[in-house]
């Protein structure tokens, strides 16, 4: 039904403003706000919740056996599956080799540099969970930019949108399909229409949407980017560390000759951090606190611009050069690069210190932008987030051994990369076997998946001790804690009260324009909470208010899901945009510039997509 919906009839009765449903809210308003302002970790915030959930249970009917129900819940077990088995596509090569062979003929074209970006990144996003793939394919399309005297800039936000839209091509192509499938399967009993989705249940949509906003972005979106990057960009100079940066000899006679780095770094300043130790032609990069000194030996200190100064009358040392570019620092034994925090990082919420970095992970830091603002000078001490990125300089082995972790995402492709490459066409058909069981409905994806997982440690695809590495624990502990959530919204009342607050202000406006409010409004709260947090909170709604003025409650369950999954106007709202952030040097404005016509052009193709696919 695509004309005007029916008015409310006059004797539908106002649901009841109960007690339970004001607690219920002030629950939601309380996770919106720490949603919003990050004052505690997405996972800790989701056990939070739980809490009081549990804790207001006369009022929020959520007992504990309900409140930690998440944990135990088909979507959460689904997605950590999901999210190990695309940690065993990772271990590969497998994304990378494809992401090369595909940017292998675009040369300096700008378009055919897009067009293999998104070529390499969507289909594969349909099968694997898109924080991967970005993660695994930001190094490369970094280097296609440079072989191509490109800014990276033009490149990185497309590649993360391009991941979006090809999550959308099948339900285990996002965290975010999986858990709408559970919350529209969970409504079934009380709306006919409502019910699990299949494994391709939307993927004639998806692959629509892929379509529309890949063409937008090879042909407009790249004009509505900067260059913020400059192609093959000069780190030092892009970080505006050169000041910051000195070389330092040891005199004959200094105090420092015998004395190891960690007591250089007391004598000199608490602020100087030693990221080089050059003798003859040897060149130690990061060095350990033990590493000894001798006369003659060049330190090349990173500090701040008044402790610079204050060497240039220091005893024992001599000023002997200030590095001004890559080319100055740069040796076959120190790459300079840099790296990026990621999602589940145990970095997160630390505060940066040198000489501990340096420590645990063999690499120097040179420069930091935080928060995508550039941190000139005093690095020391900055409490680091999701997305921040450190300009580092490390030995090439380190750089191999940090792109095997899951704390950093490194932004170049490091120069000896060890993959499992014997074992890809194994990993590709343990997970054609998972998709296709699903498909068949021979099993369900829980199932399948979970045998998919065995396969891969069976087959030494995964090492064992792989597998809590490959999960992003904060995602599962978000679901965990908005599921519950979402069943106190559902049973005490509150959607339904939503839902008539919406159909009273909004039923007398065609159906398909109510179906696009909802895919609006599911758009921008995905940019102020996690996308996992708005299903949960708006399907229900969506349904309710669909059934409220006779409309079809599936149209709309799936503009809530495609809505949420396809965030564009900020770094925050997905997470894929932060991994971004930092290596294409972006503002918040350049995300809403590109990002707003694209939110607006795929509304209206979802929604008329949804209405002649499904009907409304």
């Amino acid at each position: 039904m695509v004309g005007l919906a029916p008015l409310v009839q006059e004797s539908a009765a106002q649901p009841a403003l109960t007690t339970d449903i004001l607690v219920v809210f002030g629950v939601v308003l309380l996770a919106l706000v720490l949603f919003l302002t990050e004052r505690l970790p997405i996972d800790v915030t989701a056990i939070l919740l739980i809490v009081v959930l549990v804790v207001l249970e006369p009022w929020t009917g959520i007992d504990p056996a309900t409140g930690i129900s998440g944990f135990a819940n088909e979507a959460t077990i689904t997605v950590l599956a999901m999210l190990i088995l695309s940690g065993g596509i990772s271990r590969t090569g497998l994304v990378q080799e494809l992401g090369r062979r595909m940017a292998a003929f675009a040369g300096t074209s700008i378009r055919k540099q897009l067009f293999a970006t998104v070529a390499a990144t969507s289909p594969v996003s349909g099968f694997l969970n898109n924080t991967p793939v970005v993660a695994l394919l930001v190094p490369v399309v970094t280097d296609v930019a440079n072989r191509g005297n490109t800014s990276p800039s033009k490149l990185l936000i497309p590649l993360s949108y391009a991941s979006q839209m090809g999550g959308m091509l099948t339900l285990i192509g996002t965290s975010t399909n999986i858990l709408a499938s559970d919350v529209s399967g969970r409504l079934g009993s009380q709306y006919p229409e409502l019910h699990r989705f299949s494994m391709f249940e939307f993927t004639q949509l998806g692959a629509v949407v892929v379509v529309v906003g890949s063409l937008y972005l090879i042909f407009v979106g790249h004009y509505l980017l900067p260059e913020r990057v400059p192609p093959r960009a000069d780190y030092l100079e892009e970080y505006e560390v050169g000041n910051y940066v000195a070389d330092v000899a040891v005199v004959p006679g200094s105090p420092l000759v015998g004395e190891t780095v960690g007591d250089a770094v007391e004598l000199l300043a608490s602020d100087v951090d030693i990221v080089q130790v050059v003798r003859d032609e040897d060149h130690s990069i990061a060095p350990r606190r033990e590493t000894r000194l001798h006369e003659g030996d060049v330190l090349v200190v990173r500090t701040n611009r008044d402790a610079i100064t204050a060497l240039e009358d220091a005893a024992g040392i001599e000023l002997v050069g200030f590095p001004r570019s890559d080319t100055d620092l740069s040796t076959d034994e120190g790459i300079i690069t840099e790296i990026v925090v990621s999602l589940d990082s145990r970095l997160v919420g630390e505060r940066l210190d040198p000489e501990g970095f340096r420590e645990e992970f063999n690499a120097a830091v040179l420069g930091l932008r935080h928060h995508g603002e550039l941190i000139a000078e005093r690095i020391v001490g900055t409490r680091l987030d999701v997305g921040d990125t450190l300009l580092v300089q490390a030995p090439p082995e380190t750089l191999d051994r940090l792109s095997r972790r899951d704390d950093v995402i490194v932004a170049r492709e490091p120069p000896r990369s060890e993959y499992r490459a014997d074992k890809a066409p194994i990993a590709v058909a343990i997970m054609v076997g998972v998709v296709a069981v699903a498909a068949l409905e021979i099993y369900p994806i829980l199932i399948s998946a979970l045998a998919g997982v065995v396969a891969m440690i069976a087959t030494g695809v995964l090492e064992p001790n792989e597998l809590y590495d490959a999960v992003e624990w904060d995602i599962i502990f978000l679901l965990a804690g908005v599921i519950p959530l979402g069943i106190a919204l559902e049973q005490s009342g509150a959607a339904a009260y939503l839902a008539f607050l919406v159909v009273q202000s909004a039923g007398f406006l065609p159906t398909i324009v109510v179906l696009w409010l909802f895919y609006i409004l599911t758009g921008l709260l995905t940019e102020v909470i996690s996308n996992n947090a708005s299903v949960v909170l708006l399907i229900p709604v969506a349904a309710a208010a669909a059934a409220g003025i006779g409309a079809n409650p599936f149209a709309f369950v799936l503009a809530v899901t495609f809505a949420a999954s396809t965030a564009f106007l900020g770094p925050i709202g997905y997470q894929t945009n932060l991994f971004v952030y930092g290596p294409g040097g972006y503002r918040f404005s350049d995300y809403f510039r590109i990002g707003a016509p694209l939110q607006l052009i795929l509304s209206v193709v979802t929604v008329l997509g949804i209405a002649f696919f499904w009907g409304v």
